[in-house]
Parts: structure tokens; C-alpha cells; sequence
């Protein structure tokens, strides 16, 4: 079958039963018709010559350069940068350049450069470290998997022999995975070896010769290196082993590059799934791509735990109240919170009917094959009924591999590892919370060339929603189009220091080498690099003089 998405042409397109669950669902039902009758006649409207204002401005420019000395033939390219952000402020959502809802337009710019500096020392060997640094993850795998990661940083920053860290079996989870039975452990062992010592377990002939038991102790979140080197060196210097235990974000977010580019080959490289996750993994993408060509990956988080911890209500009277206040007596240190301002304040998931209801309004139709990869869903089929409905393209894990996910079944780490896969391997990836799978993902498909990522523009879509029913579906998708905007899992989104560096990977994400149409040298010197706030088409290029070639390579910085 072919691949779900915007449809094609002005045709018309029959709209799920599920609006009914919405008071504008009368409008709804004409939703396609109107979109593309709507998106064919902006196509035949001919818009304000915005290239004629650039070649004035050009002009007036090239007169200046005279005077200045300054080379003008590059103003072109700037021109794109300066105009194009302010055409889409002034114009109203309607009248935006239309997103490419399957694909990032920029994306093919960019891509992973994870690889050490010439600069970065080989790892200490193992009798000349300072010491063994034990490690005890913490929470969920994802949370793990930050926790990992940053394990073997700061056994690098200590100059350390990292054991083998130890997961978590007593989290809410209650998963007694070790770390063999998730990831490779050979494999994760061998490509660090360069960068740190790993090993499995501490020797036991070490361990005898000891005095005392390893020491103990738990550092604050966000530590920097120096707190580590300051706090953590001189009781491993005199004590030759420390374990470190809750270790789940313990590292500080913005630390030295060379450091941050060794937890992306550490992240995207070294924590490789299992043989049997991997294969299961790969086997549930096969099908998904035998259905259709592409498809939408959608990451719920409904669990009541999280609803509880959340303290957001969602309209389940009083049943709702009493169920979620109870777990939520779990937390005693949470503090009462307004369901309606943490609502005001971005802070709630979207329900699946209200993810259903922004996928729709940004153009994906109800032929679009969707994989949800959650866990227990607070409400059960009914609560996904409305999603379902919108998107009758439905599929889980359990749906696609009932009989060779029994085995996994008693492992909720596992079962995790197979939405990640498969989530991973989608075209498009949607998730409606900020969870740590959500910004684990979102920073491995920037990484591995910023694949399709939506994430909600949780603060003004939640207002939109709780609007819905005073304007008609056109408003309602021009206004979720233009609230999604920086929400899309573009280039540009990226910035140093921005966001949890798990997400936003900005030291690991480099601009590719560029070459022009008219070169016809193979000289890697012709090449240039394109700038982060480059949206224009390969065509553009072409009018580019050779001569502004060599200015333009001489105001760029090679970040590989």
C-alpha cells in the first residue's frame, strides 16, 4: 500500500467518524475539500514580487560596495537569510510558505560529526587509571540511557576504569534486565576503547586486597566537571573505587566540546540493542513498511502514573480525581498544583485525540499508517477510540508481533527498546510530552540527519484546544500550522545551550560540504559550507557567481 500523508491535487476526502467527539465536526467533514481548494487557489494568486525588492536592494547595495571595498556578489545569499524571516512574521498563517510535513526541506545540509579532535589523549589504560568508577542507573530505560552515557564522560574527565554500569531493578519499572540483556555489551566495550577503559567487573583479586567496601555517594544534578575532579577524584584516589548511585542526569549540560561529541559516539554509537531486540525490532519496521511507504511514529505517555505526577485532570469527573490522587500520594514532596494552570502552562500531554486533532490540522490524512509505541494508556481502548478513529491505520507492537513478543512481555526495559526502534526507523516522529524517550529521540534523529520531528507547542496548543469549539476547522489548522512552527524538527531549531543537550546534540551536528552546480572541479576546497539559517532550493544556488566563491569560503568556519 502506499504511504499515508497530505494527499494529492484539490480532490475531496471523506473525514473519520471520531469528529464527532469535536462541536465543530460538521465543519470538519469538508476539511480536505476546503484545505486544498484553498492551497490550489493561493498557488494561482500571483504574490508580491519579493524578488524584486531583493534586486533593488541589491543594487543599492553593489553602489555602496564601490565605496567600501566591501565584495557585493555574495549579497544575494544574505538577502535570503534577512528577508525571508520577515516575510513569514508579516504574513498570516494562511499565506506561510506550507511545511513539508513528511521531511525537512534543510535537513539534506546537515548531518552527525561525532569524531574526536586530533587533540583528544587516548584513553588511560586500565593500571594507570586513577581508580574504578561504579555506576548505578536510574529510572526507566531512556533515563537510563542518559545516565550511561554520561557514566563514561565523567569516568573520562576522572581519568577512571568504568565498570560496566549496573541498571536499575527497582524503579517503578521493576525490570531485572541487566545491561547485557539490553545492549551489546562487547560492542559498547570495543568502539569506547579508545576514548575510556571498560570493563566488565572490578577484578576479583582487586576487590580481596581491599580494605574497605567500595565507597558510596550520590552527586547533585547537573554536576560540572569541576565538581567531579574537585569532590568525587580525591575520595577515588584514596579509596580506588567509588560507586555513584541515582545516576541520571548528573552531569552539567553545557560542558567542553570535545566532552559533549564523545557522549554522542557513546549515545548514538555505542549503546547498541541486543541481538534478539534488534532483530524483533527491525522485523516490526519490515512490516510496517510492507503496509506502506511511510509512516508516523506516535510516542503516547498516558500512563496514570504520569497523569498523577503531572497534576493535570482531563475530564474524568471524580473518578479521575480520586484514582490519580491516590497515586500521586506515592510523591509525598510533590507539591499541590492548579490543573488549570499547569494546563495554561504547557505543562499537561496532549490526550491521543488531541495529538490525532494536530496531525490532521497540520495536513496528514486519515490514510496515514500511525505506530504507537506507549504503555498502559490511563482509560484504556476508550480513550484511544477518538485516535483511532481519526487515523483508522492503526498499529502497535503487540498488534504486529503478538506471538514473538511473549517472551519480552515480563521486561518493560525491552518492550521499550522495540518503540525505539521502531520509532526511530519512522519517517515522522510525534510524541505529546517531553519525556525522556521524547528528547532522546528527538536528538538521535537530529544526529542521524534531522529526520521529521514534532513535538507540541504545548502552551499555545493547549489554549487552541480548549477554544476549538468557537471557530471552524480552516482556523483551527491555520492556527496549529503557525503554532508548530519551531516545533518541527528543523535545522534551524538548534542553538547552543538550548534545551537538554540530549535533544538539541548542537556540537554534534555539522554542515556538509557544498558543492556548487557549475563546479566541475573535484578539488574538496570548492566546497563550502551552508549556513544554519539556509532555506532556500538547490536552485537558488545556481545564480551564484564563482567569484563570490572565495569571499564566502573565507567568512565560514569547517565545523567538522
Amino acid at each position: 500500500m502506499g504511504g499515508g500523508g497530505r494527499g494529492g491535487g484539490c480532490g475531496e476526502m471523506g473525514i473519520a467518524k471520531a469528529w464527532r467527539y469535536s462541536t465543530f465536526s460538521a465543519k470538519l467533514a469538508l476539511e480536505q475539500q476546503h484545505q486544498h481548494k484553498h492551497v490550489c487557489w493561493r498557488s494561482q494568486k500571483r504574490p508580491i514580487s519579493w524578488s524584486f525588492l531583493c534586486g533593488l536592494m541589491l543594487f543599492i547595495l553593489g553602489l555602496i560596495s564601490l565605496f567600501t571595498g566591501h565584495v557585493a556578489s555574495d549579497l544575494e545569499w544574505y538577502s535570503q537569510r534577512l528577508v525571508k524571516p520577515s516575510l513569514y512574521s508579516k504574513l498570516g498563517g494562511g499565506r506561510r510558505a506550507s511545511i513539508n510535513i513528511w521531511k525537512s526541506e534543510s535537513s539534506k545540509f546537515y548531518h552527525g560529526c561525532s569524531k574526536k579532535g586530533h587533540h583528544f589523549a587516548p584513553a588511560v589504560r586500565e593500571k594507570s587509571s586513577n581508580g574504578y568508577l561504579l555506576i548505578a542507573a536510574s529510572g526507566g530505560l531512556n533515563q537510563q540511557r542518559t545516565g550511561i552515557t554520561d557514566a563514561v564522560v565523567v569516568a573520562r574527565i576522572l581519568n577512571a576504569t568504568l565498570v560496566v554500569p549496573e541498571l536499575d531493578h527497582n524503579s517503578f519499572w521493576k525490570d531485572d534486565s541487566d545491561f547485557v540483556n539490553i545492549f551489546d555489551v562487547d560492542w559498547f566495550i570495543s568502539l569506547l576503547a579508545k576514548d575510556v577503559t571498560i570493563i566488565k567487573r572490578v577484578p576479583d583479586k582487586f576487590m580481596r586486597s581491599m580494605e574497605k567496601p567500595p565507597y558510596t555517594m550520590r552527586v547533585p544534578r547537573k554536576s560540572t566537571p569541576e565538581y567531579y575532579l574537585d569532590q568525587v577524584l580525591p575520595i577515588l584516589l584514596r579509596r580506588h573505587v567509588v560507586q555513584l548511585t541515582k545516576f541520571d542526569y548528573r552531569l552539567a549540560n553545557n560542558i567542553d566540546d570535545e566532552l559533549q561529541k564523545l557522549r554522542c559516539r557513546v549515545n548514538y554509537h555505542a549503546l547498541r540493542f541486543t541481538k534478539p531486540i534488534q532483530e524483533l525490532g527491525q522485523k516490526l519496521v519490515m512490516r510496517m513498511r510492507n503496509m506502506t511507504n511511510r509512516y508516523i511514529a506516535v510516542h503516547l505517555r498516558f500512563e496514570p502514573d504520569m497523569l498523577a505526577f503531572s497534576g493535570c485532570y482531563y475530564g474524568g469527573g471524580e473518578k479521575e480525581r480520586y484514582e490519580l490522587g491516590e497515586i500521586r500520594k506515592r510523591w509525598a514532596t510533590l507539591p499541590d498544583l492548579s490543573p488549570e494552570g499547569e494546563r495554561k502552562r504547557g505543562k499537561c500531554p496532549l490526550t491521543p485525540y488531541e495529538v490525532g486533532l494536530m496531525l490532521r490540522a497540520l495536513g496528514f490524512g486519515n490514510e496515514t499508517y500511525l505506530y504507537v509505541a506507549s504503555g498502559e494508556i490511563y482509560g484504556g481502548e476508550e480513550t484511544l477510540r477518538p485516535l483511532r478513529e481519526l487515523f483508522p491505520n492503526f498499529y502497535t507492537k503487540e498488534m504486529l508481533a503478538s506471538e514473538e513478543l511473549k517472551s519480552f512481555l515480563p521486561y518493560s526495559s525491552r518492550l521499550a527498546a522495540i518503540d525505539y526502534i521502531v520509532s526511530d526507523e519512522s519517517d515522522v516522529f510525534v510524541t505529546n510530552n517531553n519525556g525522556n524517550m521524547a528528547k532522546i529521540l528527538a536528538g538521535r534523529r537530529r544526529y542521524m540527519g534531522h529526520k521529521r520531528t514534532i513535538r507540541p507547542n504545548a502552551k499555545k496548543l493547549s489554549a487552541l484546544f480548549m477554544a476549538r469549539s468557537k471557530m471552524d476547522w480552516d482556523t483551527f489548522s491555520r492556527k496549529v500550522k503557525t503554532y508548530q512552527r519551531g516545533f518541527m524538527g528543523d535545522p534551524d531549531e538548534m542553538r547552543p545551550g538550548r534545551g537538554e543537550f540530549h535533544e538539541f546534540p548542537y556540537s554534534c551536528v555539522c554542515k556538509k560540504r557544498f558543492k556548487f552546480p557549475y563546479d566541475e572541479s573535484n578539488d574538496d576546497e570548492q566546497g563550502t559550507l551552508v549556513s544554519r539559517a539556509y532555506t532556500g532550493s538547490e536552485s537558488e544556488w545556481e545564480n551564484r557567481s564563482p567569484n563570490g566563491l572565495q569571499s564566502l569560503k573565507e567568512s565560514r568556519e569547517d565545523d567538522q
